[in-house]
């Protein structure tokens, strides 16, 4: 029978900043287990201004005094370690509900950085009002946005050989992923590097558009409640997902056309260990059914997706 678990944001149980091996989880569960997950987004230069009508999470405040700022702005709660994980296994994290936790996020871009840094040279930050019961965004102009919260950042332990590594930058161990597909209801394929995996969440978004363009979505605190599990043997080299409709494969890289092609070919390779086609058949099966979708633009490695209905994975008669 599985355990449910609760894992609170507070110094002690974050990293602000990176993913690192030889960090010792916070928690320890059995495969099928379920944990809760609270996080909190952002460093002192993004809290809202005394009198705005925002509240502050105390947690928050607290780990900003107390917990040490790494390479990244992210603040991870984890990591999680999952027992018997082993290198060569995968995570499948179901990610069954994801909630907002506070009344307001922001966005901000930063000279240098983003899809158009020549055009936006100088920094900007804004205050976002969010209505959970209502599932809106409200800009600062005015305008509602629907919100589709998810955990900009999953992560396992990268390689102990690779060191610490920043949270900006996503890799083969996810982190930084920023794909608005993984919100409640989907499900993430992890590939595991390090014994017991060693988990962890944070950058939430309450909403996103594909790309993340001028560098952040609406960052905000987030609850998320997930069942994770461990794939034997899984040989994955990269993260996957599946939503009710779709499966997606996911590639990152400095150059778009390197991540497009690599994102492909996993495609390629999971039609082929799905519905048995060969090469030649799901390549064209991707012209015919598969979407390529750019994830972000923003995070040093960019972001390619692609995503294919699950009814293109029926087997031949």
């Amino acid at each position: 029978m599985s355990t449910h678990h609760t894992l609170k944001a507070q110094p002690g149980t974050v990293q602000w900043g990176f993913y690192d091996a030889a960090v010792t989880p916070v928690l320890t569960i059995k495969s099928g287990d379920t944990v809760t997950v609270d996080s909190v987004s952002g460093g002192p230069e993004s809290l809202p201004p005394e009198g705005s009508g925002f509240t502050v999470l105390p947690e928050h405040r607290d780990i900003l005094a107390k917990a040490a700022r790494g390479p990244g702005p992210h603040i991870l709660t984890g990591p999680i370690a999952v027992d018997g994980a082993q290198p060569g296994d995968a995570l499948k994290i179901e990610i069954l509900d994801i909630q907002l936790r506070q009344n307001w996020g922001f966005n901000f871009n930063r000279p240098l950085l983003g899809a158009l840094p020549d055009d936006f040279p100088n920094a900007r930050q804004i205050h976002i009002a969010l209505d959970g019961a209502r599932g809106k965004a409200r800009m600062p102009w005015g305008l509602e946005v629907p919100t589709a919260p998810f955990f900009g950042c999953m992560g396992v332990a990268p390689p102990a050989a690779w060191g610490r590594q920043t949270s900006v930058i996503p890799r083969a161990f996810g982190g930084n992923i920023d794909n608005r597909e993984l919100i409640a209801g989907t499900t993430l394929y992890l590939p595991v590097f390090h014994p017991g995996g060693l988990l962890s969440v944070g950058d939430g978004h309450a909403a996103q558009g594909h790309g993340e363009v001028n560098l952040t979505a609406i960052e905000t605190a987030l609850t998320g409640t997930f069942r994770i599990s461990i794939e034997k043997a899984a040989g994955l080299k990269l993260p996957r997902a599946e939503t009710p409709t779709h499966v997606i494969t996911m590639a990152f890289d400095v150059d778009l056309d390197q991540a497009a092609k690599i994102a492909l070919r996993e495609m390629i390779d999971l039609i082929g260990e799905k519905a048995g086609l060969s090469p030649e058949d799901a390549y064209a099966l991707c012209s015919i059914a598969a979407d390529l979708v750019v994830t972000q633009v923003v995070d040093g490695n960019k972001g390619i997706h692609v995503t294919l209905p699950r009814w293109a994975l029926a087997k031949p008669a």
